[in-house]
């Protein structure tokens, strides 16, 4: 699937600051601007778990919308870590990434990230799941990688890109699900979307 050049006129806007995604989405798009979006992330109590990081997704793609002054085609993402039927955030401080990482050692979990591309009119939403099994780890292994520094910005407090990548025994499906845009699926549905809005 060859790389996206857009036409003149038509702008992408990735609603979302992590250099980790804007990185993957230059795989797709050769130009798109990045806007953090200042939402409140609390989701409703009747959305079912799993289903999260799509409502937060969306959130984020209509918050963007609603502040623009130009046409464009929004992307948000959101990726959520689930274990125990618990979704668990990027760590408060040290202590909560610690307790973080020793639920996930030895077992397996899920990661979702949810996709919403919009243009304030049109809307396709979506998720991708992939399962993340962590070797057993002991409580100095845990604590030598919170010594990295890179758990702390990080939902479920690690990172499969960088050194939290020692800690994974194995992954089923979408590796960069995992770390935060699932590109094959965006790619597949950002197309479709741009036909979708072009023959509307």
């Amino acid at each position: 699937m060859s790389l996206f050049r857009l036409k003149d006129g038509e702008n992408i806007i990735l609603a979302s600051a992590s250099p980790r995604r804007r990185e993957l989405l230059k795989l797709i798009c050769e130009d798109f601007k990045s806007v953090s979006p200042d939402v409140d992330e609390t989701v409703p109590a009747q959305v079912e778990i799993l289903e999260r990081p799509q409502f937060l997704a969306v959130k984020k793609a209509m918050h963007i919308c609603g502040c623009l002054s130009e046409k464009a085609v929004v992307i948000g993402c959101d990726t959520g870590v689930f274990i125990d039927d618990e979704m668990l955030g990027k760590p408060k401080d040290e202590d909560d990434a610690f307790s973080m990482l020793k639920r996930l050692q030895g077992k397996d979990h899920l990661v979702v990230t949810g996709c919403c591309i919009t243009d304030g009119t049109h809307k396709r939403e979506f998720s991708v799941t992939s399962r993340v099994f962590f070797y057993p780890l002991s409580d100095e292994d845990i604590r030598d990688y919170i010594a990295t520094g890179e758990p702390m910005d990080k939902a479920g407090a690690y990172g499969i890109q960088g050194k939290g990548s020692l800690l994974i025994e194995k992954i089923q499906g979408d590796y960069f699900n995992i770390v935060g845009l699932p590109l094959s699926a965006l790619a597949r549905e950002l197309k479709a979307f741009l036909r979708e809005i072009k023959n509307s």
